[in-house]
């Protein structure tokens, strides 16, 4: 596991599978209960670094369109719910 902020950050697993599921490429592994897990590819060492990161050398946390989809996030859930 590859990404920073993430809890399993720094831990290694074996690779029980890769595929192309939910609109990205994702890696499965079972953790320590034996559970199947599966996280993004782009998390992990399976996928190649990203250019962005590689780019910013540290500088930037965040990419562009990942904060966008946190803007969409954020105004969704400022809108006011109707009661059921």
């Amino acid at each position: 596991m590859t990404h920073p902020y993430h809890p399993l950050s720094g831990h290694e697993f074996e690779l029980a599978a890769c595929w192309h599921t939910w609109g990205e490429h994702r890696v499965y592994f079972k953790d320590q209960m034996g559970e199947l897990r599966s996280l993004p590819a782009r998390w992990t060492s399976v996928a190649a670094p990203d250019p962005y990161v590689e780019m910013s050398a540290g500088r930037s946390y965040f990419r562009v369109e990942d904060l966008l989809i946190l803007v969409g996030l954020v105004r969704m859930l400022q809108k006011p719910h109707k009661a059921e």
